[in-house]
């Protein structure tokens, strides 16, 4: 089993910047990939960005050259820094992990405004 603990998100201004942190905790497999995924009101969630445990990166492309995702292995923790933020960044950004299961957090609210 794998809990994974999110936090960062909050309320910006347009242009302004966030940090989101995801922990996970349990059983970890050391190869693995995590990532962050964002569901604004009435809309699909989408893949924003994710990473595998060596270091490769995806990222939506409404989001390249803004969004940065890292990992620290040694904590099992994921990060994504939000710079440039726009107010249609704003949704609720849930963090995955997958190994052979897959693994949801409870998701943190960004709204960003105007």
């Amino acid at each position: 089993q794998v809990q994974l603990v999110e936090s960062g998100g909050g309320l910006v201004q347009a242009g302004g910047s966030l940090r989101l942190s995801c922990a996970a905790s349990g059983s970890i497999f050391s190869s693995n990939v995590m990532g962050w995924y964002r569901q604004a009101p009435g809309k699909q969630r989408e893949l924003v960005a994710s990473i595998s445990s060596g270091s490769s990166t995806r990222y939506a492309d409404s989001v390249k050259g803004r969004f940065t995702i890292s990992r620290d292995n040694a904590k099992n923790t994921v990060y994504l820094h939000m710079n440039s933020l726009k107010p249609e960044d704003t949704a609720v950004y849930y963090c995955k992990y997958t190994d052979y299961k897959v693994y949801w957090g409870q998701g943190t609210q960004v709204t960003v405004s105007s």
